[in-house]
């Protein structure tokens, strides 16, 4: 299947409504929608719109609550647990990450962890919340069980993905990475476009590597063995276990810090929440000196690595955030592309929410 290209504001419209549709409030649907298409706007296809789908299922089948209102249950100047009751995951996660970059302006540094949360989108939504107020934010998220350690043909751990952004110019240092060597949602990227995954990404069942990205994602969703491999693969010769060892980093500092739940006793039944933990810690640069030296050393550090010599002439280096920072302006001047499978879902919403997909768009964006 192909793409088609749709205009930022227009997807923008869609979310939103659709998100009132689903019963939030006009803000909380102005926040998911913001974290879904910095994704899009970012290139992260995976973590955007076309997570609509599930975010609908987990709605209808009541493991996402609407009615949910994140709650703090323990608290210091310093810090935070908070309590997502199974709601929306972007909206716990910028409620909570909003409580650090307060409590770090107020204290120097704060960190505030989240338990009985659900998906919450890219991690570096929240770290360049904390970037853009002129803080260092890093932020963390387990998942369901989908990651297959060192040696193991069994999925225990999440993706878990580790984010981190400090101010810079002409960018800011953004990295958001999954501690997987590819979240799930790639695999969903690849199964709507019909592509056999790269070699190393995934297991099957019996623990062989697999090119399959329905096989890979069956043995997700029937945890019957197989998986996602760890950053560095399945082999611990090419640093499998260190990929291992920075998810046990995040499920300590997101389940274990939060008395929450590790990914693999993550529920995925109907009625109840997926018991999805986060963290998220927020520093304000001035405890350590003057930030604008700060981020002017930083800038400059940046501006070495690409200058250094290339391997190859013709091929670029980027420091981290800076292709995203290339595509978020390239996308909003010429649209988003789209997969088309995920239009398609896109229009199935529309009917159960009694929504007209194309009254959202120009005539022809639809088109391929």
């Amino acid at each position: 299947m192909g793409y088609v290209k749709l205009q930022e504001p227009h997807l923008r419209a869609f979310c939103q409504d659709a998100f009132e549709g689903f019963g939030f409030d006009r803000e909380e649907a102005r926040i998911i929608t913001d974290v879904l298409l910095l994704a899009d706007l970012y290139g992260i296809e995976s973590h955007g719109v076309q997570r609509l789908v599930r975010y609908h299922q987990g709605i209808m089948k009541k493991s996402i609550r609407v009615d949910a209102k994140p709650e703090i249950v323990f608290e210091t100047p310093v810090s935070a647990v908070i309590d997502g009751h199974s709601g929306m995951g972007q909206v716990i996660g910028y409620f909570a990450n909003q409580l650090a970059i307060e409590k770090a302006k107020a204290a120097g540094m704060a960190f505030v962890t989240v338990r009985n949360s659900n998906h919450y989108g890219i991690a570096g939504y929240y770290s360049k919340m904390a970037c853009d107020a002129g803080l260092i934010g890093i932020s963390m998220t387990n998942s369901e069980s989908i990651a297959v350690h060192t040696n193991a043909r069994q999925a225990v751990l999440g993706s878990n993905p580790i984010a981190f952004a400090m101010p810079a110019d002409p960018y800011p240092f953004w990295f958001d990475a999954a501690t997987t060597v590819v979240p799930r949602g790639k695999l969903e990227v690849y199964k709507k476009a019909d592509k056999p995954l790269q070699e190393g990404w995934a297991i099957d069942e019996e623990g062989h590597v697999t090119d399959s990205a329905d096989r890979a994602l069956q043995c997700i969703i029937n945890k019957n063995g197989g998986g996602i491999l760890p950053l560095g693969g399945n082999r611990e010769e090419m640093g499998s276990h260190k990929g291992y060892g920075f998810s046990m980093i995040c499920e300590i500092l997101c389940a274990i810090a939060s008395g929450g739940a590790t990914s693999n006793h993550h529920v995925r039944k109907p009625g109840e929440g997926a018991g999805t933990c986060h963290s998220f810690v927020v520093i304000d640069p001035k405890i350590f000196g003057n930030p604008q030296e700060m981020k002017d050393s930083l800038s400059v550090f940046m501006q070495e690595l690409r200058d250094a010599k290339r391997a190859d002439e013709q091929v670029q280096i980027y420091t981290h955030g800076e292709k995203e920072a290339i595509r978020y302006q390239e996308k909003l001047k010429n649209g988003i592309d789209v997969n088309e499978n995920t239009v398609k879902e896109m229009q199935d919403l529309c009917h159960d929410l009694s929504m007209d997909l194309a009254s959202y768009f120009d005539e022809g964006e639809l088109l391929k």
